[in-house]
């Protein structure tokens, strides 16, 4: 396995040439420098990192795209991605290259979540329902979907083939992957939610995106469920390791959760009052709708949490065969 680190970034001067320095102890780094105006692209270089411009802001997966050519162009194998503002540590890089090394056929996902109490409540709320719906439509058993800092192998993304922009591209790769038969597993990284004031997520316009896109895989999901109950034939991912009670435990928690999707949005729209008076409405719903392990099953849960990776081991639920092209 080659690997190259490639970071995405968008005026992030303060602290790219610390985290650059600090990745290429692991691996070479490319910067992709998504039309700065702080002179991120030249503290990048300073620092060591090999630096490719965007004229102009094109956004995250537009970033990232680039930066995957550019690290094929140099004769890589595989692409870690981590983001420039220092909220992933570079010091975590050797447990995902340590993993995709031993499974270079898998997508490798750094998973924040250990350390849970660390996220705001209303950002944790949206990453939870976010990872259930992700694991509805693709059985992968990931739980930190949102996670940026990955290793991808570059055949992956040659054949799922994302197409869709923003922060939507990650949670996209995962959904195709699990359709294209590819295995994700999780590894145990460190979580430093507060690394700078301002995160690059725009809660509405990125989470209204990444949400419709969610929705629409959640009605082809659908779908494809009910083909499956009509035909009596498992649709792939979904055959492995399932058989139909287990199905239908997991379509009953679905459903139960797609219908409370309106709730939970009504809820959120009056959290910001509600919060201003000491109540929480919608920390409770999700906990007790949306929870990961309602869908992967107890046999996951640990101290009522899912517990579906640790450092250098498969996520327990990914599926069991990986077919090619």
């Amino acid at each position: 396995m080659t690997p190259v680190v490639v970071i995405p970034v968008y005026n992030e001067a303060e602290a790219i040439a610390r985290v650059v320095a600090e990745a290429r102890r692991h691996a070479p780094v490319i910067v992709v420098d998504d039309g700065s105006s702080d002179g991120s692209a030249a503290r990048a270089a300073r620092a060591g990192a090999d630096v490719v411009r965007h004229p102009r802001r094109r956004g995250k997966a537009a970033a990232l795209r680039t930066g995957f050519a550019a690290a094929r162009s140099r004769g890589a194998s595989a692409v870690v991605t981590l983001d420039g503002d220092g909220q992933h540590a570079p010091g975590d890089l050797p447990l995902l290259l340590g993993a995709a090394r031993e499974t270079p056929d898998q997508l490798v996902v750094g998973n924040r979540l250990a350390e849970e109490e660390r996220f705001p409540r209303s950002r944790l709320n949206a990453m939870e329902v976010a990872g259930f719906f992700v694991e509805w439509v693709s059985a992968l058993g990931v739980r930190d979907t949102q996670s940026g800092f990955r290793a991808y192998p570059l055949m992956l993304v040659d054949d799922v083939g994302a197409a869709r922009e923003g922060f939507v591209f990650e949670t996209e790769v995962l959904v195709a992957a699990a359709r294209r038969g590819w295995r994700v597993r999780e590894v145990t990284v460190s979580s430093i939610p507060s690394a700078r004031r301002r995160s690059r997520f725009r809660p509405v316009r990125d989470g209204v995106s990444i949400g419709a896109y969610l929705a629409g895989q959640v009605l082809i999901r659908w779908g494809r469920e009910m083909g499956t109950r009509a035909s009596g034939f498992a649709d792939p991912p979904f055959a492995a390791g399932a058989d139909g009670a287990e199905r239908r435990r997991r379509a009953r928690a679905a459903a139960l959760a797609t219908m409370a999707t309106p709730m939970l949005l009504v809820a959120a729209v009056m959290q910001p009052g509600l919060g201003q008076l000491g109540i929480d409405i919608v920390t409770p719903l999700v906990q007790r709708l949306f929870a990961l392990e309602r869908l992967v099953g107890s046999k996951n849960a640990s101290a009522g949490r899912p517990s579906l990776s640790l450092p250098g081991t498969a996520a327990s639920l990914a599926p069991s065969r990986v077919t090619r092209p």
